[in-house]
């Protein structure tokens, strides 16, 4: 699907899991980025994982904008920068989960930043 066929709207989220993911804005040039938000409805869960990238190196921000009420904590092995509701670390070589939302919906807005290009790699 296009870049621009992607913006504004819900797709499911790449770890096989319930989350979805709304593009809000991207380029890829000078610098490539993309800006997602993301939704974790009741049920959600992100196992523990690493994202893989061929080259450069992946920065990924964090803010949570609505905390679940119960569950949905984000723990990351090695983060930058972490405060109770902002996360900077690196995704490529932090492992990072989600626990389990027992209740309501958590929303993130999330950040991606890479300082070369690179080609993902889905797992």
């Amino acid at each position: 699907m296009s870049f621009l066929a992607r913006l504004f709207r819900w797709e499911r989220g790449r770890q096989k899991t319930r989350y979805h993911k709304m593009l809000l804005c991207g380029a890829t040039w000078p610098i490539k980025f993309d800006i997602y938000f993301l939704r974790f409805p009741e049920g959600s869960e992100i196992k523990p994982h690493t994202d893989k990238v061929i080259s450069g190196q992946h920065y990924r921000l964090n803010i949570v904008i609505k905390d679940a009420d119960i569950g949905g904590d984000f723990i990351c092995s090695n983060a930058i920068f972490e405060s109770a509701r902002i996360k900077l670390f690196r995704p490529d070589i932090s492992e990072h989960p989600g626990s389990y939302i027992k209740n309501s919906s958590q929303k993130n807005r999330h950040v991606n930043h890479l300082l070369q290009p690179f080609e993902p790699q889905v797992s």
